[in-house]
Protein backbone atom coordinates (compact mmCIF):
# COMPACT_ATOMS: atom_id res chain seq x y z
CA UNK A 1 0.00 0.00 0.00
CA UNK A 2 1.15 3.51 -0.88
CA UNK A 3 0.60 6.35 1.66
CA UNK A 4 -1.03 9.54 -0.09
CA UNK A 5 0.87 12.30 -0.56
CA UNK A 6 -0.59 15.62 0.34
CA UNK A 7 0.55 18.84 -1.28
CA UNK A 8 0.49 21.61 0.89
CA UNK A 9 1.14 24.05 -1.62
CA UNK A 10 -2.91 25.31 -1.93
CA UNK A 11 -3.30 25.41 1.37
CA UNK A 12 -0.05 27.57 2.23
CA UNK A 13 -1.60 29.94 -0.74
CA UNK A 14 -4.71 30.24 0.73
CA UNK A 15 -3.71 31.49 4.18
CA UNK A 16 -0.80 33.65 2.87
CA UNK A 17 -2.99 36.36 2.31
CA UNK A 18 -2.18 36.44 -0.98
CA UNK A 19 -4.46 35.93 -2.75
CA UNK A 20 -7.25 35.90 -0.30
CA UNK A 21 -10.09 38.01 -2.20
CA UNK A 22 -9.16 35.55 -4.86
CA UNK A 23 -9.82 32.18 -3.65
CA UNK A 24 -12.76 30.91 -5.68
CA UNK A 25 -15.25 28.86 -3.84
CA UNK A 26 -14.24 25.77 -5.93
CA UNK A 27 -10.68 26.41 -4.56
CA UNK A 28 -12.50 26.44 -1.09
CA UNK A 29 -13.80 23.18 -1.75
CA UNK A 30 -11.15 21.35 -3.09
CA UNK A 31 -9.00 22.86 0.39
CA UNK A 32 -11.77 21.19 2.40
CA UNK A 33 -11.29 18.22 0.65
CA UNK A 34 -8.05 17.59 1.07
CA UNK A 35 -8.29 18.36 4.71
CA UNK A 36 -10.71 15.65 5.25
CA UNK A 37 -8.60 13.43 2.96
CA UNK A 38 -5.61 14.10 5.97
CA UNK A 39 -7.92 13.62 9.05
CA UNK A 40 -9.35 10.60 6.96
CA UNK A 41 -5.67 9.21 6.82
CA UNK A 42 -4.35 9.79 10.02
CA UNK A 43 -7.47 7.79 11.55
CA UNK A 44 -6.78 4.91 9.05
CA UNK A 45 -3.17 4.48 8.77
CA UNK A 46 -2.15 6.70 11.32
CA UNK A 47 0.57 7.63 9.24
CA UNK A 48 0.69 10.66 6.08
CA UNK A 49 3.02 11.94 3.25
CA UNK A 50 3.49 15.45 2.89
CA UNK A 51 4.90 17.42 0.55
CA UNK A 52 6.08 21.29 1.76
CA UNK A 53 7.80 23.66 -0.46
CA UNK A 54 9.34 25.12 2.40
CA UNK A 55 11.44 22.02 2.96
CA UNK A 56 13.27 20.79 -0.01
CA UNK A 57 15.47 17.34 -0.36
CA UNK A 58 18.54 19.80 -0.09
CA UNK A 59 17.45 21.24 3.43
CA UNK A 60 16.87 17.66 4.32
CA UNK A 61 20.59 16.51 3.01
CA UNK A 62 22.18 19.34 4.71
CA UNK A 63 20.91 18.40 8.23
CA UNK A 64 21.70 14.56 7.76
CA UNK A 65 25.57 15.11 6.08
CA UNK A 66 26.08 16.94 9.88
CA UNK A 67 24.08 14.06 12.14
CA UNK A 68 26.15 11.41 10.15
CA UNK A 69 29.27 13.24 10.86
CA UNK A 70 28.14 13.56 14.45
CA UNK A 71 27.09 9.75 15.41
CA UNK A 72 30.72 8.78 13.38
CA UNK A 73 32.30 10.63 16.47
CA UNK A 74 34.10 7.94 19.06
CA UNK A 75 31.33 7.07 21.88
CA UNK A 76 33.87 9.02 24.50
CA UNK A 77 33.18 12.45 22.46
CA UNK A 78 29.09 11.82 22.19
CA UNK A 79 28.91 10.78 25.96
CA UNK A 80 30.32 14.44 27.08
CA UNK A 81 26.23 15.52 25.23
CA UNK A 82 24.61 13.38 27.71
CA UNK A 83 21.84 14.24 30.18
CA UNK A 84 20.65 11.54 32.25
CA UNK A 85 19.54 14.08 34.68
CA UNK A 86 17.02 15.79 32.39
CA UNK A 87 15.12 12.60 31.46
CA UNK A 88 18.23 12.99 28.17
CA UNK A 89 15.46 15.33 26.43
CA UNK A 90 18.04 17.29 25.66
CA UNK A 91 21.27 16.33 24.45
CA UNK A 92 22.31 12.83 23.53
CA UNK A 93 21.17 9.63 24.24
CA UNK A 94 23.10 6.53 24.45
CA UNK A 95 22.27 3.00 22.19
CA UNK A 96 21.27 0.70 24.97
CA UNK A 97 19.21 3.12 26.87
CA UNK A 98 15.77 3.95 25.31
CA UNK A 99 13.60 0.33 25.70
CA UNK A 100 11.11 -0.68 23.24
CA UNK A 101 7.44 -0.55 24.54
CA UNK A 102 6.82 -3.57 23.23
CA UNK A 103 9.68 -5.27 25.74
CA UNK A 104 7.65 -4.06 28.88
CA UNK A 105 3.94 -3.32 28.32
CA UNK A 106 2.14 -6.86 28.74
CA UNK A 107 -0.87 -5.30 26.97
CA UNK A 108 1.41 -4.53 23.97
CA UNK A 109 2.47 -8.33 23.96
CA UNK A 110 -0.66 -9.44 24.39
CA UNK A 111 -1.87 -7.95 21.40
CA UNK A 112 1.42 -8.64 19.12
CA UNK A 113 0.39 -12.22 20.14
CA UNK A 114 -2.91 -12.46 18.37
CA UNK A 115 -1.84 -10.59 15.48
CA UNK A 116 -1.20 -12.91 12.25
CA UNK A 117 2.37 -14.34 11.57
CA UNK A 118 2.78 -12.25 9.09
CA UNK A 119 1.78 -9.03 10.61
CA UNK A 120 3.46 -9.33 13.65
CA UNK A 121 6.76 -6.65 14.60
CA UNK A 122 10.14 -8.35 14.75
CA UNK A 123 10.51 -9.20 18.85
CA UNK A 124 13.97 -6.90 19.75
CA UNK A 125 16.05 -8.80 22.69
CA UNK A 126 16.86 -5.75 24.81
CA UNK A 127 17.27 -1.94 24.26
CA UNK A 128 17.44 -0.24 21.22
CA UNK A 129 21.13 0.08 20.02
CA UNK A 130 20.37 3.17 18.16
CA UNK A 131 21.90 6.60 19.33
CA UNK A 132 19.66 9.97 19.73
CA UNK A 133 20.16 13.13 20.24
CA UNK A 134 17.25 16.00 21.35
CA UNK A 135 17.55 19.21 20.14
CA UNK A 136 14.68 21.78 21.11
CA UNK A 137 12.93 24.14 18.56
CA UNK A 138 10.89 26.88 19.01
CA UNK A 139 9.95 29.13 21.89
CA UNK A 140 9.44 27.57 25.70
CA UNK A 141 7.48 28.77 28.39
CA UNK A 142 9.24 31.07 31.07
CA UNK A 143 6.85 29.84 33.87
CA UNK A 144 6.15 26.03 33.72
CA UNK A 145 5.94 23.28 36.05
CA UNK A 146 7.98 21.18 33.84
CA UNK A 147 11.61 22.65 34.00
CA UNK A 148 13.20 19.30 32.84
CA UNK A 149 10.78 18.81 29.91
CA UNK A 150 11.48 22.21 28.51
CA UNK A 151 15.63 22.88 29.27
CA UNK A 152 18.37 25.10 27.42
CA UNK A 153 20.09 23.11 24.53
CA UNK A 154 23.42 21.57 24.16
CA UNK A 155 26.04 22.06 21.76
CA UNK A 156 28.82 20.08 20.54
CA UNK A 157 31.68 21.19 20.04
CA UNK A 158 33.32 20.87 16.69
CA UNK A 159 29.87 21.87 14.92
CA UNK A 160 29.98 25.98 14.13
CA UNK A 161 26.93 25.05 11.57
CA UNK A 162 25.21 23.15 14.37
CA UNK A 163 22.47 25.72 16.12
CA UNK A 164 22.11 26.96 12.65
CA UNK A 165 21.25 23.79 10.78
CA UNK A 166 19.38 22.10 14.08
CA UNK A 167 16.94 25.03 14.12
CA UNK A 168 16.80 25.89 10.17
CA UNK A 169 15.51 22.31 9.88
CA UNK A 170 13.65 21.99 13.35
CA UNK A 171 11.41 25.05 12.43
CA UNK A 172 10.86 23.96 9.07
CA UNK A 173 9.57 20.65 10.50
CA UNK A 174 7.60 22.44 12.65
CA UNK A 175 5.99 24.36 10.62
CA UNK A 176 4.76 21.77 8.23
CA UNK A 177 3.37 20.32 11.38
CA UNK A 178 1.46 22.98 11.73
CA UNK A 179 -0.10 23.40 8.61
CA UNK A 180 -1.07 19.29 8.77
CA UNK A 181 -2.51 19.98 12.44
CA UNK A 182 -4.95 22.90 11.29
CA UNK A 183 -5.92 20.66 8.03
CA UNK A 184 -6.48 17.60 10.45
CA UNK A 185 -8.42 19.94 12.59
CA UNK A 186 -10.37 21.22 10.17
CA UNK A 187 -11.39 17.81 8.71
CA UNK A 188 -12.64 16.81 12.16
CA UNK A 189 -14.99 19.41 12.09
CA UNK A 190 -13.29 21.51 14.78
CA UNK A 191 -11.84 25.01 15.37
CA UNK A 192 -8.65 24.90 12.77
CA UNK A 193 -6.69 26.76 15.60
CA UNK A 194 -8.00 23.45 17.90
CA UNK A 195 -4.58 21.61 17.82
CA UNK A 196 -2.35 24.73 17.33
CA UNK A 197 -3.83 26.68 20.44
CA UNK A 198 -2.73 24.18 22.41
CA UNK A 199 0.87 23.58 20.76
CA UNK A 200 2.45 26.75 21.17
CA UNK A 201 5.47 26.86 23.34
CA UNK A 202 5.55 23.12 23.50
CA UNK A 203 8.54 21.14 24.21
CA UNK A 204 8.99 20.70 20.61
CA UNK A 205 11.77 18.29 20.09
CA UNK A 206 13.86 17.75 16.27
CA UNK A 207 15.50 14.23 18.08
CA UNK A 208 17.31 12.22 15.23
CA UNK A 209 18.51 8.94 15.92
CA UNK A 210 21.66 7.19 14.63
CA UNK A 211 22.29 3.47 14.14
CA UNK A 212 25.61 2.23 12.86
CA UNK A 213 25.02 -0.17 10.19
CA UNK A 214 28.91 -1.02 10.10
CA UNK A 215 27.87 -2.34 13.43
CA UNK A 216 24.77 -3.82 13.40
CA UNK A 217 23.10 -4.04 9.52
CA UNK A 218 22.48 -7.34 9.72
CA UNK A 219 18.62 -8.37 8.18
CA UNK A 220 16.25 -8.54 11.32
CA UNK A 221 18.24 -6.25 13.75
CA UNK A 222 15.92 -4.33 15.45
CA UNK A 223 17.16 -0.25 15.73
CA UNK A 224 13.87 0.68 17.29
CA UNK A 225 11.50 -1.60 18.61
CA UNK A 226 7.74 -2.12 17.74
CA UNK A 227 6.07 1.18 19.59
CA UNK A 228 3.89 4.25 19.61
CA UNK A 229 4.73 8.13 20.07
CA UNK A 230 3.76 9.47 22.96
CA UNK A 231 3.42 13.06 21.69
CA UNK A 232 1.60 14.81 19.07
CA UNK A 233 2.10 14.34 16.08
CA UNK A 234 5.73 13.15 14.58
CA UNK A 235 7.59 14.25 11.34
CA UNK A 236 10.81 12.66 9.58
CA UNK A 237 12.45 13.72 6.76
CA UNK A 238 13.63 10.96 3.93
CA UNK A 239 16.22 8.37 5.32
CA UNK A 240 18.87 7.62 3.21
CA UNK A 241 18.39 3.85 4.78
CA UNK A 242 14.78 2.37 4.90
CA UNK A 243 13.70 0.41 7.77
CA UNK A 244 10.53 1.42 9.05
CA UNK A 245 7.35 -0.17 9.24
CA UNK A 246 4.14 0.87 10.01
CA UNK A 247 0.76 -0.83 11.29
CA UNK A 248 -2.62 0.54 10.02
CA UNK A 249 -5.76 0.85 12.12
CA UNK A 250 -7.00 -2.79 10.36
CA UNK A 251 -3.71 -4.82 12.12
CA UNK A 252 -1.82 -4.61 8.46
CA UNK A 253 2.09 -4.34 8.69
CA UNK A 254 3.44 -2.08 5.96
CA UNK A 255 6.94 -0.77 4.97
CA UNK A 256 6.90 2.57 4.35
CA UNK A 257 8.53 4.24 1.21
CA UNK A 258 8.90 8.49 1.66
CA UNK A 259 9.51 9.50 -1.81
CA UNK A 260 12.80 12.28 -2.60
CA UNK A 261 11.37 15.42 -1.15
CA UNK A 262 8.60 14.67 0.72
CA UNK A 263 7.81 14.47 4.39
CA UNK A 264 6.47 11.63 6.89
CA UNK A 265 3.79 12.50 9.31
CA UNK A 266 2.96 10.04 12.15
CA UNK A 267 -0.26 10.01 14.87
CA UNK A 268 1.33 10.41 18.65
CA UNK A 269 -0.72 9.69 21.89
CA UNK A 270 -1.61 13.18 22.51
CA UNK A 271 -3.39 13.18 19.24
CA UNK A 272 -5.22 10.12 20.58
CA UNK A 273 -6.16 11.71 23.97
CA UNK A 274 -7.36 15.03 22.07
CA UNK A 275 -9.83 12.66 19.31
CA UNK A 276 -11.01 10.26 22.45
CA UNK A 277 -9.46 7.54 20.51
CA UNK A 278 -11.12 8.28 17.61
CA UNK A 279 -7.57 8.96 15.74
CA UNK A 280 -5.01 6.48 17.22
CA UNK A 281 -1.21 6.40 17.87
CA UNK A 282 0.43 5.07 15.18
CA UNK A 283 2.95 2.03 16.10
CA UNK A 284 5.90 0.92 14.26
CA UNK A 285 9.37 0.12 14.26
CA UNK A 286 13.05 0.34 12.74
CA UNK A 287 14.18 -2.89 11.39
CA UNK A 288 17.25 -3.92 9.04
CA UNK A 289 15.65 -5.45 5.87
CA UNK A 290 16.77 -6.63 2.56
CA UNK A 291 16.41 -2.70 1.38
CA UNK A 292 18.31 -1.71 3.71
CA UNK A 293 21.01 -4.18 3.28
CA UNK A 294 20.47 -3.02 -0.64
CA UNK A 295 20.78 0.82 0.79
CA UNK A 296 24.39 -0.50 2.46
CA UNK A 297 25.55 -1.68 -0.33
CA UNK A 298 25.22 1.33 -2.31
CA UNK A 299 26.58 3.60 -0.12
CA UNK A 300 29.95 1.30 0.12
CA UNK A 301 30.05 1.78 -3.59
CA UNK A 302 29.93 5.30 -3.19
CA UNK A 303 32.31 5.59 -0.16
CA UNK A 304 29.15 6.93 1.80
CA UNK A 305 28.46 6.84 5.82
CA UNK A 306 27.23 3.84 6.83
CA UNK A 307 25.24 5.77 9.61
CA UNK A 308 21.42 5.90 9.32
CA UNK A 309 19.99 9.03 10.71
CA UNK A 310 16.69 9.44 10.78
CA UNK A 311 15.30 13.25 11.22
CA UNK A 312 12.54 12.82 13.60
CA UNK A 313 11.07 15.57 14.96
CA UNK A 314 8.13 15.48 17.80
CA UNK A 315 5.58 17.98 18.06
CA UNK A 316 4.32 18.44 21.26
CA UNK A 317 1.42 19.77 23.19
CA UNK A 318 2.62 22.22 25.90
CA UNK A 319 3.35 21.01 29.27
CA UNK A 320 1.21 22.81 30.90
CA UNK A 321 -1.82 22.41 29.13
CA UNK A 322 -4.41 19.71 29.30
CA UNK A 323 -4.70 16.34 27.48
CA UNK A 324 -8.78 16.22 27.17
CA UNK A 325 -11.29 14.89 24.08
CA UNK A 326 -11.67 18.06 22.27
CA UNK A 327 -15.02 19.37 21.27
CA UNK A 328 -17.50 16.77 19.68
CA UNK A 329 -14.65 14.05 20.83
CA UNK A 330 -15.72 14.27 24.37
CA UNK A 331 -19.35 11.96 22.90
CA UNK A 332 -16.65 9.32 21.64
CA UNK A 333 -17.64 6.17 22.98
CA UNK A 334 -14.28 5.75 23.95
CA UNK A 335 -13.60 9.16 25.75
CA UNK A 336 -13.88 7.69 29.25
CA UNK A 337 -10.24 6.08 28.66
CA UNK A 338 -9.06 9.54 28.44
CA UNK A 339 -9.60 11.53 31.29
CA UNK A 340 -8.12 15.00 31.93
CA UNK A 341 -4.49 15.26 32.68
CA UNK A 342 -1.74 17.78 32.48
CA UNK A 343 0.38 16.83 28.90
CA UNK A 344 3.70 17.56 31.24
CA UNK A 345 2.27 14.87 33.54
CA UNK A 346 1.55 12.36 30.67
CA UNK A 347 4.98 13.08 29.36
CA UNK A 348 6.75 12.12 32.47
CA UNK A 349 4.84 8.97 32.96
CA UNK A 350 5.74 7.40 29.83
CA UNK A 351 9.30 8.13 30.23
CA UNK A 352 9.55 6.52 32.62
CA UNK A 353 8.19 3.46 31.26
CA UNK A 354 10.95 3.33 28.36
CA UNK A 355 13.34 4.22 30.83
CA UNK A 356 14.49 8.09 30.01
CA UNK A 357 13.42 9.60 33.54
CA UNK A 358 15.03 9.26 36.66
CA UNK A 359 18.20 8.41 35.98
CA UNK A 360 20.75 10.66 37.66
CA UNK A 361 24.52 11.17 36.74
CA UNK A 362 26.94 10.15 38.96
Amino acid sequence: MDLPVIDLSPYLEMISGGCHDDVSAEMVKKIRIQCEEVSRTLKETGALLVKDPRCSADDNDRFLDMMESYFQKSYDFKLLQQRPNLHYQVGVTPEGVEVPRSLVDEEMQQKIRMMPKEFQPTTPVGPDPKWRYMWRVGPRPTNTRFQELNSEPVVPEGFPEWKETMDSWGNKMIAAIEVVAEMAAIGYGLPKDAFTSLMQQGPHLLAPTGSDLERYGHEGKVFAGFHYDLNFLTIHGRSRFPGLNIWLRNGQKVEVKVPVGCLLIQTGKELEWLTGGECLAGMHEVVVTDRTIGAMNLARQQNRSLWRVSSTLFSHIASDAVLKPLGHFVESPLAGKYPSICAGDYVEKELAVINLKGKKED
